[in-house]
């Protein structure tokens, strides 16, 4: 779906174009004063032709990128990246994909959790390229709703808007995973499981794709942040910084996350290794119990007529009270011990 949003500089007032109106916008319009932001929702390839080969043409490698979820349906979303192009500069960001606590309780993550957003700007174009609803895009169509005006500022504000409400999205998903880890730490230490051990994996493996992308998602807003790209104006650069310091500070909890996971892992083998110790301990008692009446009872049992207990007639109660007092002797001896 191709949606455009256009703030006319000339009478200061935003709309937002009809599909005729849409059809009728031409390259020329868009090198004007105005303000536009273009965003394409699961386009089609006729509409991705328009906007990238027509309106405003990008180089290849570009079009790969923004396509490549479409391309590669298998494999993984593009990790976020910035690249300043001529006449406009490329961004890749990773969305994250809302997990609840039943999701998370499962066990059964996505292969990745998070999905690509490709944007694309200039001095007065803002277009936002996914094959997917984004809450982000959603609330910057709201904001414009509300606050049209706002537009006038440029794209660079408008993006920002974006990634502003894309970081954000990470923090009730971090509070998720840690309450997670902090009930799976409690079921460690009372029954650790081979389910429990499985459920342990899936999740340091989601938090490690959350910190890969995180990581390079700070990257890309550090070089936002530093006034190293012409199209991010200086007075924009603070609010860019603002998201820089919250996603820097989700980093450090997904850090966070990982070594408490990894932590948890080496405690669940240990009360593993200890539990199996205690039952091999518990064997080796009933064993060594045994053993003595073991030695009784094979001693008494052999086939030889010289016995002297052979034809005694408390032979038999004699062997097996011999056999309770070792067994007995052998108990108090570990308790003495304070073995068990």
């Amino acid at each position: 779906m191709l949606t455009i949003y256009r703030w006319r500089e000339e009478n200061r007032n935003g709309e937002w174009l009809e599909l005729d109106q849409i059809h009728q916008v031409t390259s020329a319009d868009l090198k004007s004063d105005d303000i536009w932001w273009i965003d394409l929702t699961a386009p089609t390839p006729e509409e991705e032709a328009l906007i990238f080969k027509q309106l405003l043409p990008v180089h290849t490698l570009t079009l790969e990128d923004i396509t490549k979820p479409k391309r590669e349906p298998a494999a993984m979303p593009h990790f976020p990246k910035v690249e300043e192009f001529p006449d406009y500069l490329f961004v890749i960001v990773n969305p994250l994909i809302e997990m609840n606590a039943d999701v998370l309780a499962s066990g059964h993550f996505q292969r990745a959790p998070y999905r690509q957003l490709s944007a694309i700007l200039t001095k007065t174009i803002l277009i936002t390229h996914h094959y997917e609803s984004l809450p982000s895009i959603d609330g910057l169509a709201q904001y414009l709703d509300r606050h049209g005006h706002q537009a006038e500022r440029g794209p660079d504000y408008l993006f920002h808007l974006v990634l502003d409400s894309m970081v954000d999205e990470y923090a009730p998903t971090l509070d998720q995973i840690t309450d997670r880890l902090d009930n799976v730490e409690e079921e460690v230490f009372g029954q650790p499981t081979r389910t429990l051990l499985s459920l342990m994996l899936e999740l340091k493996r989601l938090i490690i794709g959350l910190r890969k992308t995180l990581i390079l998602e700070r990257e890309v807003l550090f070089r936002l942040t530093r006034g190293e790209f012409r199209l991010i104006d200086e007075r924009e650069v603070v609010y860019y910084r603002n998201v820089y310091d919250h996603l820097v500070r989700y980093a450090e909890l997904i850090e966070a996350a990982r070594e408490m996971v990894t932590d948890l892992m080496q405690t669940h083998l240990a009360a593993s290794s200890n539990r199996l110790n205690e039952i091999m301990k518990a064997l080796t008692m009933i064993s060594t119990v045994v053993l003595p009446m073991t030695l009784v009872a094979g001693i008494y049992g052999m086939n030889f007529e010289a016995l002297p207990e052979i034809k005694w007639r408390y032979g038999y109660p004699f062997a097996l009270g011999l056999m309770l007092l070792t067994g007995i002797g052998s108990f108090l001896l570990f308790r003495w011990r304070k073995w068990i």
